[in-house]
């Protein structure tokens, strides 16, 4: 069943890169996996982050880049990820105040398509790469994610779709990439634990992007793909029939191990799909 290849995002890895990129770049290749998604640069111009990627021969397919930063300088931010030779850019994450639901949403709805635009204008796709507080009902009944999607056409914005978010916020995975088969290019194979209530408390703090807030009722953790609780066959065969053109692991957290042996448990897993 495995017919795509797989790529690694760098953020799952992040403090390993922070210390030694070069020899983080080529541990990722050693485990199999044919490219890397990054998330930053590292404090590495972009010219040596191309110059690592092409001899170690992993293939720079896409970036997380936050919205604010595309906001304040969208032609210089993107010509980094040209000279590093990336076809896809992804708006990772979205402030709490321009999340569905939220006045500034609808700047979010105003900005993405210009942002689109340049993209396509430099040989790039814009992608939105999703968590579960998308999945929020707008006063037309769809959900934020369902709406951003259905406003801003898909030759200007493509999907990422978290496979863990989706399950996290009570929908299917395998459903959602089912539901936009051909807008679907990158797909994030990201797997999970979880058991008690959520209780509505955000658990973004797990991922290093929030500050903890309250004790949080039952469990959650991350988990290598394969490990947890995600259907991940049926995930991988909706991915390979949606029209996708790469797999993206990633690990926002490991517990109990090492992040690299992490990353190599996820690839270890999908190639015994084949």
């Amino acid at each position: 069943m495995m017919q795509l290849p797989v790529a690694l995002q760098v953020y799952s890895v992040r403090d390993d890169a922070e210390k030694d990129f070069s020899g983080t770049m080529q541990k990722i290749k050693d485990m199999g996996y044919q490219g890397v998604e990054l998330a930053g640069l590292y404090g590495l111009p972009a010219a040596e982050v191309r110059g690592v990627l092409d001899q170690v021969g992993l293939a720079c397919i896409s970036a997380h880049v936050p919205l604010a930063e595309l906001l304040a300088d969208l032609e210089g931010t993107l010509d980094q990820y040209v000279a590093i030779g990336c076809k896809y850019i992804a708006i990772p994450y979205l402030e709490e105040d321009m999340r569905p639901g939220r006045p500034g949403f609808a700047r979010v709805l105003e900005a993405v398509p210009a942002i689109g635009r340049k993209c396509v204008e430099k040989g790039m796709t814009l992608l939105y790469h999703n968590h579960d507080f998308e999945f929020v009902r707008l006063d037309n009944g769809a959900y934020g994610l369902d709406h951003l999607y259905a406003t801003i056409p898909a030759d200007l914005l493509q999907t990422q779709l978290d496979t863990c978010w989706i399950n996290v916020a009570g929908e299917s995975p395998v459903a959602y990439i089912k539901k936009y088969a051909g807008r679907c290019p990158l797909v994030h194979f990201k797997d999970f634990y979880m058991e008690g209530p959520k209780n509505g408390e955000p658990l973004y703090e797990l991922i290093g992007l929030e500050e903890k807030k309250a004790a949080r009722q039952g469990s959650f953790e991350f988990r290598p793909v394969g490990h947890g609780l995600q259907d991940i066959p049926a995930i991988l065969q909706a991915t390979v029939e949606s029209g996708a053109e790469w797999i993206v692991v990633e690990q926002d957290n490991s517990v109990g191990r090492p992040a690299l042996d992490a990353a190599e448990l996820s690839i270890r897993y999908l190639r015994s799909l084949s």
